[in-house]
C-alpha cells in the first residue's frame, strides 16, 4: 500500500502547466478546483445507476454556470448544453461517473471507505477506473468555457454517464440507453469527445491513435446440463463438471489455432465457472461465463460460430447438453474507433496542449468502453490521459480495476488543457484542412 506522506508529497508537488494561449490559461485556473472535484468524488463513489450523489454535484455546479441542464437521463445521467455567443458547430463531450465493486487499497487520505450492494453482495466501491477524475475534468472544462461563452462559436453538450461499467442485473444502463432515451435526438453533434486516464502511459502523456483504439466486447453464457449422481458412481450420471473443464480447454484453441491473429488481436477468456453445492456430489448443471474481444466484425461472428460448435460437440461426446446465449442479450460494447479525419485534425490540439514529444501513438487495447455507441453516432474521439508517477517503472502498476489503482494528480492538469484546446480548437474551426 502507498503511504500517506508519499501520497501528500506527490499530490502537493504538483504545479499547473501554463499553455501559451486562453484555453491553456482558463485550464490553469480551474485545476484547485477540478482537484476538489475529483478527491470529494473519488471519498464519494457510488456503483452504476446509483450515481446520485455524484449527479447532484454535477448539476448544481452545471446550473451556477448558466447552463440548460437536464439530469435523471438514463436513471442518474446529467446533460447540459453551453451556447456560445456566436454561430458554430455542435460538439458533445462526455465522461462517466460510476465506480467499481472494489474494496480500495490504496493509502490516500481521501480513500474510498463507502461500503455498497452488488449483484446480492456486500462490496467495498472505489473509483478504480479513474471515472472520478473523467468527471472532475469534464467539470473544470465545462467551467472554463462558460467562462469563454460570449467570444465562443457554436454550442457544447456535457455528457455525464452513469453505468460505464455496466447496469446492475435486470437493468439498462450506460451510453446505450442515454442514446435510447433520445440524448443526441434534439442536439446532434458534430462530434463527440472523450477520454479516459489509464495505467500504460505516465502522467504528463496522452496517447492516441487513429481508427480502432479499444475493442468490442461480447459476454457470453454456457450452461452445460448433466445427470446428478454420487461422487463415488459418476457412471450413473453425466459429469457436467468434467464436460465444462473439456469446453474450456478446447475453446483455448479457437484463437490461438483457428484465428488469423495476424490481422488484428483477439481474446476469449472464461470468468465464471460454477457447479455444484457438495464434494461428493455430480451436479446436474454447471453455468459458464466469459467475454470474447474483437476489433472486425467477420472475426467476431467466426469465434461464436467455433465456440457454440466446440460446446455442442464436447457435451455431446460426453453425453451432455448446452445452453448457450453466445452472446448474451444487452451484454455488448462495439469497438471504439475514432474517426480517422477527426483523430488527424485534433492531434495537433492535443500536442499544442501538453507538448509534441508528450503525445504518442498507443497499439489497440483490449479492454472496451461504451463511448463506442456515441462515436457509431457521429464521429468521434477518443485518447488516453497517462496516470503512473512519473518515476515509477510501468511493469509495477497496479492497473484500472485494482483495488491499488493510483491516479497521479498530474494527470487533471493534462486531461483538462487537452480537452479544453481541443474544444475551443474544434469550435473555431482549428486544424482544419482545404478541401
Amino acid at each position: 500500500m502507498l503511504r500517506s506522506a508519499l501520497v501528500i508529497a506527490l499530490l502537493a508537488g504538483l504545479m499547473p502547466v501554463h499553455a501559451q494561449d486562453a484555453a491553456g490559461d482558463a485550464a490553469a485556473k480551474v485545476l484547485p478546483q477540478v482537484t476538489a472535484w475529483r478527491r470529494d468524488i473519488h471519498q464519494h463513489p457510488e456503483l452504476g445507476n446509483r450515481e446520485t450523489r455524484t449527479a447532484k454535484l454535477v448539476a448544481t455546479q452545471l446550473k451556477k454556470l448558466g447552463m440548460d441542464v437536464k439530469t435523471g437521463v438514463a436513471h442518474t445521467g446529467v446533460v447540459a448544453i453551453l451556447k456560445g455567443g456566436k454561430p458554430g458547430p455542435k460538439l458533445a463531450i462526455r465522461a462517466d461517473m460510476d465506480a467499481l465493486p472494489v474494496t480500495e487499497e490504496v493509502d490516500l487520505p481521501f480513500a474510498s471507505k463507502v461500503r455498497g450492494k452488488y449483484a446480492g453482495q456486500d462490496v467495498g466501491v472505489m473509483h478504480a477506473c479513474g471515472h472520478d477524475s473523467h468527471t472532475a475534468m469534464l467539470l473544470g472544462v465545462a467551467t472554463a468555457l462558460a467562462g469563454m461563452r460570449k467570444a465562443l462559436p457554436g454550442e457544447v453538450m456535457f455528457v455525464f454517464q452513469p453505468a460505464e461499467e455496466g447496469s446492475p442485473p435486470g437493468e439498462e444502463g450506460g451510453a446505450k440507453l442515454m442514446l435510447k432515451e433520445g440524448v443526441f435526438d434534439a442536439f446532434k453533434p458534430d462530434a463527440v469527445f472523450g477520454l479516459h486516464v489509464f495505467y500504460t502511459l505516465h502522467a504528463g502523456k496522452i496517447g492516441v491513435r487513429q481508427g480502432p483504439l479499444l475493442a468490442g466486447s461480447d459476454r457470453f453464457k454456457i450452461s452445460v446440463l448433466g445427470q446428478q449422481t454420487h461422487g463415488a458412481q459418476p457412471w450413473r450420471g453425466v459429469d457436467p463438471v468434467v464436460t465444462a473443464a473439456a469446453i474450456v480447454g478446447q475453446a483455448q484453441t479457437i484463437v490461438s489455432r483457428q484465428l488469423d491473429i495476424s490481422k488484428l488481436p483477439a481474446v476469449l477468456s472464461f470468468g465464471i465457472f460454477h457447479g455444484g453445492v457438495r464434494y461428493n456430489i455430480i451436479p446436474e448443471r454447471v453455468e459458464l461465463e466469459g467475454t470474447i474481444r474483437t476489433f472486425d466484425a467477420a472475426m467476431r461472428d467466426e469465434v461464436m460460430t467455433r465456440l457454440k460448435r466446440v460446446a455442442e460437440n464436447v457435451a455431446e461426446g460426453q453425453g451432455a447438453k448446452v445452453e448457450m446465449e453466445v452472446p448474451m442479450e444487452g451484454a455488448v460494447n462495439p469497438v471504439t474507433y475514432n474517426d480517422p479525419a477527426l483523430t488527424a485534425r485534433m492531434r495537433p490540439s492535443l500536442e499544442r496542449a501538453v507538448g509534441k514529444d508528450n503525445v504518442v501513438d498507443v497499439p489497440p487495447n483490449m479492454v472496451a468502453e461504451d463511448f463506442s455507441y456515441f462515436a457509431k453516432e457521429v464521429p468521434g474521439l477518443y485518447f488516453f490521459v497517462g496516470s503512473v508517477p512519473p518515476d515509477q517503472d510501468l511493469a509495477t502498476v497496479a492497473p484500472n480495476h485494482s483495488p491499488k489503482f493510483f491516479l497521479h494528480e498530474k494527470a487533471l492538469d493534462v486531461g483538462t488543457r487537452a480537452m479544453l484546446t481541443a474544444a475551443v480548437d474544434f469550435l473555431n474551426g482549428a486544424n482544419k484542412t482545404s478541401p
